[in-house]
């Protein structure tokens, strides 16, 4: 057994059970990928994959849990690697960070630049996409945390941290008739087309409720996972927006007109998803506590060891 064999069954389930795909994201031949596989499972006795034929279907019973196995020795030797860079370069390194656009565009823009004045050295790697694809990457060892507000708490193998709160706010042009009705009221924005997040993004689950729960069904002309585009077609008329409140720049969107909805829509908890067990580098810790200065690094480091919980905002 070594680890190159365990590294080709994770990559098999990482590529849907396509072989070749797999060898080509290794560098390696199909041929190659297989007969290693097939090795692995005549020394353990049990077959891994479900065959039909030459193709591989899905995990037999004790193919789930060597799977699950081969995940965690893979990422206890990336630790391992970790550990040694830690302590020759306590300062240097990539930060790999899996997020949504909002919290990319509009969040982390400050934080980053607080956080390279003190580690000038750290270089960041930014990946965006929806929440449940951010997690993902951490899963698989492709980020060391992600920010964001949904799914986190949907994968048992990350822990998580409250970050900061946040409401929604509404955002018109300016004229329109609820830029200055009192009371702002959601009867009175249902009146009009929706334009807001789609359904997997920014606390849409929270907006859809706060209609639900006073029986009103508002038109959504439009749903995005950006807020900008969201803010674009408010511009041109389509509807009325409900945006994250962070997302609105008065220096960038003077023509329109915020209104905070925090009165009439739950409030959302932005969240720091990591993997359990993990080791984090410091600068790591560093940038958690730049972002969240209430998450100091003993606090993460026993929550991370699953020896504890943090209280929620």
């Amino acid at each position: 057994m070594n680890l190159q064999q365990l590294r080709y069954v994770v990559e098999v389930i990482r590529h849907g059970m396509n072989v070749s795909d797999a060898a080509e994201s290794m560098f390696t031949s199909q041929p190659g990928v297989s007969k290693q596989i097939r090795a692995l499972e005549e020394e353990l006795g049990v077959e891994i994959f479900v065959r039909h034929g030459k193709r591989l279907t899905g995990l037999t019973e004790p193919g789930k849990q060597v799977v699950a196995l081969c995940e965690r020795i893979l990422r206890d030797v990336h630790s391992l690697y970790t550990v040694a860079e830690e302590f020759a370069k306590s300062d240097d390194g990539v930060l790999a960070i899996a997020t949504t656009h909002t919290q990319a565009r509009y969040v982390l823009p400050p934080v980053i630049d607080r956080f390279r004045r003190l580690y000038p050295k750290v270089r960041f790697s930014l990946h965006q996409g929806s929440p449940r694809y951010a997690c993902e990457m951490v899963l698989a060892g492709d980020a060391d945390l992600v920010i964001a507000t949904e799914a986190i708490s949907q994968y048992p193998e990350l822990v998580e941290l409250p970050c900061y709160q946040w409401t929604h706010s509404l955002v018109v042009p300016k004229g329109h008739p609820l830029a200055t009705v009192e009371p702002l009221s959601l009867e009175a924005i249902a009146h009009y087309p929706l334009i807001t997040y789609d359904g997997a993004f920014t606390g849409r689950d929270h907006i859809n409720k706060a209609f639900l729960g006073r029986a009103l069904k508002p038109t959504v002309a439009l749903t995005a996972i950006d807020s900008d585009v969201i803010k674009t077609y408010v511009r041109l008329g389509l509807g009325v927006g409900i945006i994250a409140k962070m997302a609105f720049d008065p220096a960038v969107d003077g023509d329109l007109v915020q209104r905070d909805l925090g009165h009439l829509i739950e409030s959302n908890v932005t969240r720091i998803g990591i993997l359990r067990n993990a080791y984090l580098r410091g600068f790591v810790y560093a940038f958690i506590e730049t972002l969240a200065p209430h998450l100091k690094r003993d606090v993460v480091a026993r929550v991370v060891r699953g020896e504890g919980s943090f209280y929620e905002l």
